[in-house]
């Protein structure tokens, strides 16, 4: 197993439960969930259906966006003759089906979760999927894992605008400072960043730069909920005690 940690923050075992963020807020597609190939996909189904050709790179640039922004980028693309509802539908409904099927979890996602839950901090699920798939993971948790759900379908502003994340802080009572973020791309760190959130990157399908206000990191796997305000700050715990 590759270490977590290989850029600026090696995780250890120490901490306190004096040092639990307030609330950890969660990305969905790409850091919860691996479901990134499945909208990739699903564009590609979708475009070769009206006749159109499409590519990862073009599908790579539309990762983390508002599901509006990415439906009207494939539109004006493919020339399809559909509306940014109809383009979103179709893609949600594959991208459902295809979780249905198989949820891909990432690597330490559910173990830091469990954790979370267990020591009493609260988490929200951020995502700019729509509310119908955010449901279809969250219901393959345990209940009350997530004690809120933000979703693109119920703000007025996406990624990488700053309001899905107030809008969670919000939700949980809590200063948008003393949460953690979780994010894979440069426009879910923008949003997070932007909101005032202390953020940890780990990107998956696309890079996240360096001088983006997060500190990346390789994967969750091994990511202790005591350590995540420590890594978050780009300082490395303490080696634990025990």
């Amino acid at each position: 197993m590759a270490p977590p940690f290989p850029e600026e923050v090696h995780a250890g075992s120490g901490g306190s439960p004096a040092t639990l963020p307030a609330g950890v807020l969660w990305d969905m597609d790409g850091t919860l969930v691996d479901t990134e190939p499945y909208w990739i996909l699903a564009e590609h189904e979708l475009v070769a259906a009206h006749g159109g050709t499409w590519s990862d790179a073009l599908a790579h640039q539309l990762v983390g966006n508002a599901l509006e922004v990415s439906a009207q980028v494939i539109i004006d693309h493919a020339r399809m003759p559909l509306s940014v509802p109809e383009v979103i539908d179709a893609l949600l409904q594959r991208v459902i089906d295809q979780v249905r099927v198989r949820v891909p979890w990432r690597p330490g996602a559910r173990e830091l979760l469990d954790e979370l839950k267990a020591s009493g901090v609260p988490n929200v699920l951020v995502t700019m999927s729509w509310r119908n798939l955010a449901d279809t993971v969250v219901e393959k948790l345990p209940p009350g894992v997530f004690v809120h759900v933000v979703t693109g379908d119920e703000v007025r502003h996406g990624k990488p605008h700053p309001e899905p994340y107030l809008r969670a802080a919000e939700l949980i009572g809590a200063d948008p400072a003393a949460c953690v973020a979780l994010e894979d791309s440069p426009t879910g760190v923008r949003s997070a960043v932007a909101a005032g959130v202390p953020t940890i990157a780990i990107p998956n399908v696309v890079a996240v730069p360096p001088d983006s206000g997060a500190v990346r990191i390789a994967s969750l796997d091994g990511l202790r909920a005591r350590d995540l305000r420590s890594v978050a700050a780009g300082v490395s715990p303490a080696p634990s005690q025990q």
